[in-house]
């Protein structure tokens, strides 16, 4: 769900990257002080309650909060922050699926957490092309990596797929994760803004074990990375990438590799002609220099116009044009995304749903516009008629439960019925072919 920001917020937003883009040494002191200002607080936690998600470790929903009332939960949130005794929980962390097999963690803070890193993002990292070091915003830099994507992510995939096209023989891929050192925090007594990220940075995690027994695992002692699912991460992990792609640019690393960059948070690829292997051994050094670490198993040599890899939920790759056979560099949905779609949408019409059915629909309808607004570019026709198909046994399935239909359904809820008449979305009508 997409709120509008309040028109103050996002005049304090431009103010914000208006000064540091005119005066790039200018250092931020009064930052703190935005995170509870009322009108910052109150729409975090209208975008917080709007994109939902499970208790915390507290326990405390956002049925619990409306039903107290939200003002007067607010009101004491605000004066914890004010009068700084404010101190984060314990991030709840839960194993999730992976696609493909296997778990990944996921750590879900408290909504009162979630709240006030909502807000320290409204205040200091929503709409600015930077991050935060010190007590400084760093905006210019970022404008200057001609790769860098604004608007969703079909400029970082067109920056590749146009990239291996046209000039790349060789692709290095990477996805680092911050380690806590020296660089990481701020020293003890620091400014209130950096002391508030710290304390995100050394909140101790808490799972389950096997035997149901609950545990603690991090917090000061914490030597790597954020909890995902947190906040303010994406914000975090860009900061960290800042710095690498800055030592990049200054050392003139893109001009002495022939190579460019396409970077999405702490995920990235390194596009060069012969020069791959000399730039995986830069890379190494640099992060290990920037407190950062490489994830091995994600970093890989690949000949970029031979293999196939994927970025972004896309695979780049070899394509065939079915009419004359000849081949082409391609950007499709992945099988991963794919497989990933269909398993929202099955969520979504799974058997024990008792919405009505237009609730039922236009939550399944968002679903499919949003994936369909993200694989906007590239090859998509395939991966589209493999979701309608899907979309369409999946939603005959429901109602055939539902309506207790006779037999599969086909002729009471054919394809005519369940696009056309009972308005779900269809995928192929909103392809118009391969963009570039």
């Amino acid at each position: 769900m997409s709120l509008a920001t309040p028109e103050k917020v996002r005049r304090l937003q431009r103010k914000l990257y208006v000064k540091a883009k005119q005066e790039p040494e200018f250092r931020f002191y009064q930052l703190y002080d935005k995170v509870y200002r009322e009108d910052i607080l109150e729409f975090a936690y209208r975008l917080s309650r709007a994109n939902g998600g499970a208790p915390g470790v507290d326990g405390v929903s956002f049925a619990d909060i409306e039903s107290r009332g939200p003002e007067e939960w607010l009101g004491e949130l605000r004066e914890e922050l004010h009068e700084k005794t404010y101190s984060p929980h314990p991030v709840r962390r839960v194993m999730i699926p992976k696609p493909g097999g296997g778990e990944r963690p996921l750590g879900i803070p408290t909504i009162r957490d979630r709240v006030v890193q909502a807000a320290a993002k409204l205040g200091v990292g929503a709409n600015l092309r930077g991050g935060l070091r010190g007590q400084r915003v760093w905006l210019s830099a970022w404008a200057q990596c001609p790769w860098r994507g604004r608007g969703g992510p079909s400029p970082l995939v067109r920056g590749v797929h146009r990239g291996r096209r046209r000039r790349s023989v060789v692709l290095l891929r990477h996805d680092s994760s911050p380690r806590a050192d020296a660089e990481r925090g701020p020293p003890r007594g620091g400014p209130p803004m950096l002391k508030l990220i710290k304390m995100w940075l050394k909140t101790p995690v808490e799972e389950t074990d096997e035997n149901g027994r609950r545990r603690m695992l991090g917090g000061r002692k914490s030597k790597r990375g954020t909890p995902q699912g947190g906040v303010l991460s994406p914000l975090l992990a860009n900061i960290y990438m800042h710095r690498f792609l800055r030592a990049w640019r200054e050392r003139g690393k893109g001009q002495e590799y022939e190579a460019r960059i396409v970077n999405y948070a702490d995920d990235f690829v390194i596009l060069s002609r012969g020069r791959a292997r000399a730039a995986l051994e830069w890379t190494r050094w640099a992060m290990d220099h920037l407190g950062l670490s490489l994830n091995e198993t994600k970093t890989c040599l690949e000949d970029a116009r031979e293999d196939d890899f994927d970025f972004l939920g896309y695979t780049f790759g070899l394509e065939r044009y079915r009419k004359d056979g000849h081949t082409y560099l391609a950007a499709k949905p992945s099988k991963k995304s794919v497989q990933r779609l269909k398993q929202r949408v099955r969520a979504v019409l799974q058997p024990g749903n008792q919405g009505a059915w237009p609730e039922v629909r236009d939550q399944l309808n968002r679903i499919l516009r949003g994936w369909a607004n993200y694989f906007d570019y590239g090859t998509r026709l395939m991966a589209y008629r493999a979701a309608d198909n899907y979309v369409y046994e999946r939603a005959r399935h429901f109602l055939t439960r539902r309506h207790k239909a006779p037999g599969r359904g086909t002729r009471r809820f054919s394809a005519k019925v369940v696009f056309d008449e009972l308005g779900v979305q269809r995928l192929r009508p909103l392809h118009v072919g391969p963009t570039a």
